[in-house]
């Protein structure tokens, strides 16, 4: 009997929340699972989900990085109206499609503003009759805010609605605890998947020696400061006559990705997205670029020498303490923002352009997340 998967996830500022839970999706389609994929962000072209059904939720998105108010399609700050109306969609989607699997992206750990319709769904799944395994997918390195009442609301959630709790990190790098301090409360539910990252493509032939300097933003919706760093630390480098290639990120606000592209020197490539950026990490000298989670896993499985500039504005200190660990380890040069200047950025990218460090990581987290799921789903079955 085929499982039937319901994968919620919300991205609100960037599309990497998104494009982990796209890559589980495949792994979950790849294992002969049926996936409902209930995206509740702004949509994004060109998703690769497997062949997923696309349930697309009315969508939201952060106001600001500092994720001050949450928006509409139409850029109006969301009222009890919508999120009535959205909860309602939300349930009835679940109860049309009886899935034996609920996997939720990221709550109770994150995603607070969305109780609205994540606590009301954890509900269904419960008391359905015939209950389905409920689960969380989670990123290995939490953001800290300091408050113990929303741990404990997590742990007491935890014990009381979810069955499993899908890490996707190794523990070799970083354990759970490391940033949930209420993990040994719930370690029988704690699974370390290895990172999901979408593999690359079969090595390139090309000599790194001549490749070019590579400056990316992930979705771009936070790039701006280092790529315009990156543009004005281009002619105080040694590689100033070297090719350089940036990739703004979808989500680069219109206004900045104009200003990049009349700044730019005509010898220097200006692309929006590359859907083969994981084969330009192959043959490139040096990426430059921030160290969301998804980037640094691709970065790591190209061995791509590298240079993060993590972002860290506000209480964000995901990115930070991730590149700090793999600096530690001598796998990529780490340049922290507060130190983020065109003479600063161009020292970095002239020291470091030898081969990544080789450092072994689990990097198979969408198959074991597949196997995981559809091995404790079929014990309830």
């Amino acid at each position: 009997m085929t499982a039937r998967v319901f994968f919620y996830v919300q991205h609100l500022l960037g599309i990497g929340h998104l494009r982990r839970a796209a890559a589980i999706a495949r792994g979950l389609r790849e294992a002969g699972a049926t996936v409902d994929f209930v995206s509740g962000g702004m949509p994004v072209e060109g998703l690769d989900i497997g062949g997923a059904q696309l349930i697309q939720l009315p969508p939201a998105t952060a106001a600001d990085s500092g994720f001050s108010a949450i928006l509409d399609a139409d850029g109006k700050p969301i009222d009890e109206s919508w999120k009535a109306a959205r909860r309602d969609r939300l349930l009835t989607h679940f109860a049309a499609a009886r899935p034996d699997i609920l996997l939720v992206e990221m709550y109770p750990f994150g995603r607070r503003q969305f109780r609205f319709e994540l606590l009301p769904l954890l509900e269904a799944a419960a008391e359905r009759r015939n209950r389905p395994l409920i689960a969380c997918s989670l990123r290995d390195i939490l953001v800290d805010k300091g408050r113990p009442d929303r741990l404990a609301e997590a742990v007491d959630l935890v014990k009381q609605r979810i069955d499993l709790v899908l890490v996707h990190g190794d523990p070799r790098l970083v354990t759970f605890d490391r940033t949930f301090a209420g993990a040994p409360a719930i370690a029988d539910r704690l699974h370390y998947t290895g990172y999901v990252v979408e593999r690359p493509v079969a090595a390139a032939s090309a000599d790194r020696e001549r490749g070019e300097i590579l400056v990316s933003a992930g979705g771009g919706a936070v790039g701006a400061p280092l790529l315009s760093t990156a543009l004005a630390a281009r002619p105080l480098s040694r590689h100033r006559k070297r090719p350089w290639h940036f990739i703004t990120g979808r989500n680069l606000p219109a206004r900045d990705a104009e200003i990049l592209r009349h700044a730019a020197a005509p010898d220097i490539i200006v692309e929006t997205f590359r859907p083969d950026f994981t084969r330009l990490l192959q043959s490139c000298l040096l990426s430059v670029s921030q160290g969301g989670y998804n980037t640094v896993m691709e970065l790591i499985a190209a061995r791509c020498p590298a240079v993060i500039v993590p972002f860290a504005e506000g209480a964000e200190s995901e990115q930070s303490l991730r590149a700090a660990l793999l600096a530690e380890r001598g796998v990529f040069s780490v340049l922290p923002p507060a130190e983020l200047t065109a003479q600063n950025l161009a020292a970095a990218i002239d020291r470091h352009h030898s081969p990544a460090a080789a450092f072994a990581l689990d990097l198979d987290g969408a198959r074991r997340s597949a196997d995981i799921l559809l091995r404790r789903g079929e014990g309830l079955r």
